[in-house]
């Protein structure tokens, strides 16, 4: 059994107004594209988002996800993180940011996971990046994380094994226009 978080709780100062989870992905919100990649995976998809925030809610809008309202959100990604500390069973974290990881790309990940060990997407040259996939037996430690370092402690204590994705698909994250500019004119858009 997996879970799959998808924490979209962030404010996107980065986009200068703009809101990086509703720019257009395949056809859809981005926040909804990542939840309909994760769906694909598994029926216990997770996302959290600010309390209130009504334009991300409507691009979730008809999807089988659990919304989790963050109200503290403003203290960084741990708050997303810790929202999912009830989880009991593996838990993937998949960025709402990042459109060039596939299903394929997941399963894959998936079927490296052994029991026990803490397994996190890297690009072709080796860099550590994400999706990151938990064990069960330690999604109950994300429930002390503070601040806007995500799982990064948690990451310095415990192994971590890498796995390479196919070329920056562990990397891409998309947090400013310029980002998505750039992102877009490499596929011809």
């Amino acid at each position: 059994m997996l879970t799959i978080l998808i924490p979209a709780a962030g404010s996107a100062t980065r986009m200068r107004g703009g809101d990086k989870l509703l720019e257009r992905v395949q056809g859809h919100a981005m926040l909804r594209h990542q939840a309909l990649l994760a769906l694909a995976i598994t029926p216990a998809v997770l996302v959290t988002l600010r309390d209130p925030d009504p334009a991300r809610a409507a691009a979730l809008d008809g999807l089988p996800v659990t919304i989790l309202p963050t109200p503290d959100a403003a203290t960084g990604m741990s708050a997303s993180l810790r929202r999912a500390a009830h989880v009991q069973t593996d838990l993937m974290i998949l960025p709402a940011d990042m459109p060039d990881l596939t299903e394929a790309d997941l399963r894959a990940l998936i079927a490296a996971h052994r029991p026990g060990t803490i397994l996190r997407g890297a690009s072709d040259n080796g860099r550590p990046g994400h999706p990151v996939l938990l064990p069960a037996c330690l999604v109950p430690d994300l429930a002390s994380l503070t601040g806007d370092h995500g799982a990064r402690n948690l990451l310095h204590q415990h192994p971590v094994q890498l796995f390479t994705l196919p070329g920056q698909h562990a990397l891409t994250d998309l947090d400013t226009p310029e980002d998505w500019t750039r992102w877009r004119a490499l596929r011809g858009e």
